[in-house]
């Protein structure tokens, strides 16, 4: 059998507890899905996160939002503007529907409640090194709620209209968080041009990141 994927992971949380928490529990659920989990590093303030995760290059960040010289969700950009191959993974147990929005809109890969058991936030990672997007189950309506509420700018809410049909089929998989692959596979197309497209879609749409995407497409829908 071919060895197992290795999965690293930097976890970001200003309380030592939760840290130590969070390693142990993943090192005891090291094997997941074929893949093994491994705890790289730690951090415990914003400007350490984004240092260390130049440093480690870690695949996920484990980051809470609530940090002591700062938002993790500035530290969310500094880390993807300075290495777009890693994944940013929120764990918080802050529950607030403009602060989920914003954090998929700083091109979080995920946003989960301290609440997920073991399995859940296993599961969780191994899912986002895939590619795909993570939302915990309890926040899919809040942010509904949202979108619903008319938050978005106006001049926001056509977006999608400057999107061939072929690329909002493609954009409608990958809000349902599925990966390039997936998306090639279910749409007979090559991985490549299933990556043309993407390209051209993010162009269009002016913006970076696959759950930006999932954002914009989850509002079309709502405002159909």
């Amino acid at each position: 059998m071919p060895n197992p994927k290795t999965i690293t992971i930097l976890i970001v949380d200003d309380s030592e507890l939760v840290r130590t928490g969070l390693k142990t529990l993943l090192e005891a659920h090291a094997r997941t899905a074929d893949c093994l989990l491994r705890v790289v590093g730690e951090a415990n303030t914003a400007g350490s996160a984004v240092t260390e995760a130049a440093r480690l290059k870690p695949d996920v960040v484990l980051l809470d939002i609530r940090l002591p010289d700062g938002s993790g969700l500035e530290a969310c950009r500094k880390i993807l503007a300075s290495d777009s191959d890693i994944k940013v993974l929120i764990l918080t147990s802050v529950i607030d529907d403009s602060l989920v929005y914003d954090a998929m809109s700083s091109g979080a890969h995920g946003y989960l409640l301290k609440e997920i058991n073991a399995q859940g936030l296993c599961r969780a990672l191994v899912d986002v090194d895939a590619g795909k997007f993570i939302l915990d189950p309890s926040l899919t309506t809040r942010v509904l709620n949202l979108v619903r509420s008319g938050s978005t700018p106006p001049n926001e809410q056509d977006k999608l209209a400057i999107l061939s049909a072929q690329e909002r089929r493609v954009l409608a998989l990958v809000a349902e968080g599925k990966t390039n692959k997936e998306v090639a596979e279910q749409m007979g197309l090559s991985d490549k041009t299933v990556k043309n497209y993407l390209s051209n879609i993010f162009e269009k749409l002016k913006i970076t990141r696959r759950s930006q995407a999932a954002v914009l497409y989850t509002e079309s829908r709502q405002r159909a």
